[in-house]
């Protein structure tokens, strides 16, 4: 008892610590593995000696694909990779599902960018998107904002979920698999939502200023001019009208600007199935090497640097790798520490006496990871605090609860995400870069952070009780 009074105390020290004062988030989470450590009675050297170990071997395993994510990612913002791939995508679908084009390009942008940084980047093309389809930016932006956000919690290598994977001792591939798959509801229903949604809020579409007129080039003003006369006769956009407004921009080629994405998620993903399938021999040591998250990995980074910015000076590609290792530094430590104190919960003992008295009440384990996820983001605003901090909490009641590490691991990513109202960072992003006021943003977008992590839970209680 002494230890959960202990553990209470920790986790509401830490949440006062960043929601309150000016502690940032990783020595408060030291601090707060320190107080549960010595609350429960563990003597200072075993507290201190948790402390470090948990967050040793909490970077070990992924503290190196943490920073080679960041780079891979800072190289696909910097070379226009990400319109690239939006321009490509509205080409296949077609304009009128430009909403789907924006959804679809965000959940492939945010498995190497943060969603952050995503939003930023494609907001002015989903701006621009909206002024020419006259599609309200609640479509627009809130569907960009939501699969963004949906693989920023369920697909590695985004810093949450491999928190997760390395905490619950969960193959990075299988993670990416499943997440991909539960990703794939949630954005129809992403879909079906904000289309509801933009059709009973006044419509909110960009105009373009004279000074942004006065920018552009004279084919680009040509290319719009004509839009526009189209729309006044009532007549359909179509893709070349697009084409012809962007193709003064410097992008990549399509190929590489998708390769550079997807190669790794296909090395570790046929290094995971070759896993399953018990393959041997030369092909599974190729894949085996290759398709480790820090290899393959690797490899991109090395595609981004070579080829979708060849062109760019030696300086600038080092400024560049380095102002990602600068944003990936805090992740690293932040994620070390949340192993720090998954390792003195580990050591007092206190999640398998709390798995015990859960199992003992009756209640379905499932249950557990998906209100541990909400009850930690709700209070901080931080989804990836939330989710490393979860991990810790859960990982040494995994095998008393018995529950499938993977399922486990889903539960707590994703309703991690709920709700994203004032206190986040993301929710500001969406709402400034959108033209959103905050009464419109809690009216749209918040609901929405709420609605797909309830699908999400429905889904995994599911298939908890089915399998």
């Amino acid at each position: 008892m002494i230890s959960i009074i202990a553990l209470l105390i920790g986790i509401a020290l830490l949440i006062f610590l960043v929601v309150r004062t000016k502690i940032q988030a990783f020595p408060a989470l030291i601090l707060s593995a320190i107080v549960i450590g010595l609350l429960s009675g563990l003597p200072t050297d075993k507290t201190i000696s948790a402390v470090t170990t948990g967050f040793g071997n909490t970077l070990g395993s992924i503290g190196i694909v943490i920073g080679l994510g960041c780079i891979m990612g800072k190289f696909m913002e910097k070379s226009g990779a990400v319109k690239r791939m939006a321009l490509t995508i509205l080409k296949r679908i077609g304009i009128k599902r430009a909403d789907v084009v924006l959804g679809i390009t965000g959940l492939l942008v945010s498995i190497p960018v943060f969603c952050d940084s995503g939003f930023v980047i494609l907001s002015s093309l989903a701006k621009e998107f909206s002024r020419l389809t006259r599609k309200s930016m609640i479509l627009m932006g809130g569907l960009l904002g939501m699969g963004l956000y949906i693989t920023h919690f369920l697909v590695p290598p985004t810093p949450g979920p491999l928190a997760v994977c390395g905490a619950f001792g969960i193959d990075i591939g299988e993670f990416i698999l499943y997440g991909i798959l539960l990703a794939i509801p949630l954005f129809l229903v992403a879909v079906f939502y904000f289309r509801w949604v933009a059709k009973r809020n006044p419509d909110i579409v960009p105009e373009l200023g004279e000074e942004d007129f006065s920018q552009l080039s004279a084919d680009q003003r040509a290319a719009l001019q004509k839009i526009e006369a189209k729309q006044k006769e009532g007549r359909d956009l179509t893709n070349d009208d697009f084409n012809e407004l962007l193709k003064d921009e410097a992008m990549p080629g399509t190929f590489i600007s998708f390769a550079t994405l997807l190669v790794p998620i296909l090395l570790i993903l046929t290094n995971t199935v070759l896993g399953f399938m018990k393959v041997t021999g030369p092909v599974k040591s190729f894949f085996t090497l290759f398709g480790s998250p820090v290899c393959a990995l690797f490899i991109s980074v090395l595609m981004g640097v070579y080829l979708l910015c060849g062109k760019m000076p030696k300086g600038e590609a080092l400024k560049t790798m380095e102002s990602a290792l600068a944003d990936g530094g805090l992740i690293v430590f932040v994620t070390g520490a949340g192993g720090a104190l998954g390792g003195v919960i580990s050591a007092t003992g206190v999640g398998t006496l709390m798995a015990k008295s859960i199992v003992a009440a009756g209640l379905p384990a499932i249950l557990v990871p998906l209100l541990v996820g909400t009850l930690l983001r709700f209070p901080q605003g931080s989804g990836t605090a939330a989710m490393v901090t979860g991990a810790s909490i859960l990982a040494p009641m995994l095998p008393t609860l018995g529950i499938n590490p993977v399922l486990a691991g889903l539960a707590l990513c994703s309703t991690a995400m709920c709700p994203s109202y004032m206190n986040d960072s993301y929710f500001w992003v969406v709402t400034r870069f959108s033209g959103f006021d905050e009464k419109t943003s809690l009216k749209t977008w918040t609901p929405a952070t709420v609605l797909i992590p309830l699908v999400s839970s429905v889904i995994l209680i599911l298939v908890s009780v089915i399998f």
